[in-house]
């Protein structure tokens, strides 16, 4: 990755705003209907795979709460090591999620909540069917997206002084010569 690597624009952005973002978005109460309805459709113990935790607050700590395992999944350093220490009954790896490799069937469910849209439109297809191959059969996949097509970059991300990467672009095809 490099500098310009809008991976690694969303990885700095969340390093430095972390507790900010949890801040300003009312991490510990979001997402209540969502995973009370998760949790409701989930066999008892089941394994999640959580992409994009973030923090692990709310989604992995509510999980775990409810005796499932949970594993989180971030691109950032700050966001991982901060879930460890919120949710330490879960299991994080900090890694870019479109290079995750699980064996089939691995998860009951798998979350990614506001997590597509940092990742370049043409590795989304892929990652998406790789999820489909983690899921057991009848598994749930919870997922969110943006409400429109959002591939910048916010220069003051949550007034916070840095910036935070969207999706780039994949480029039109180019018509034969």
């Amino acid at each position: 990755m490099t500098a310009d690597d809008p991976k690694q624009l969303v990885r700095r952005g969340y390093d430095a705003l972390s507790v900010r973002y949890d801040e300003a978005t009312g991490a510990d109460s979001k997402y209540r209907t969502w995973i009370d309805s998760l949790i409701a459709q989930l066999p008892e113990s089941s394994r999640v795979l959580d992409i994009g935790c973030g923090s692990g607050v709310p989604m992995a700590r509510d999980l775990a709460s409810a005796g499932h395992h949970v594993t989180g999944v971030d691109i950032s350093d700050v966001q991982i090591r901060r879930a460890r220490q919120l949710v330490p009954q879960a299991d994080f790896i900090r890694a870019d999620a479109t290079s995750l490799d699980f064996p089939p069937e691995s998860f009951d469910a798998v979350v990614s909540l506001y997590a597509l849209i940092h990742i370049p439109q043409d590795e989304q297809q892929q990652l998406l069917h790789k999820i489909a191959t983690w899921l057991r059969p009848g598994g749930v996949f919870l997922c969110t997206t943006g409400e429109s097509e959002w591939t910048g970059v916010e220069d003051n991300w949550l007034d916070g002084g840095t910036p935070c990467g969207g999706a780039t672009p994949t480029p039109p095809p180019t018509a034969p010569g």
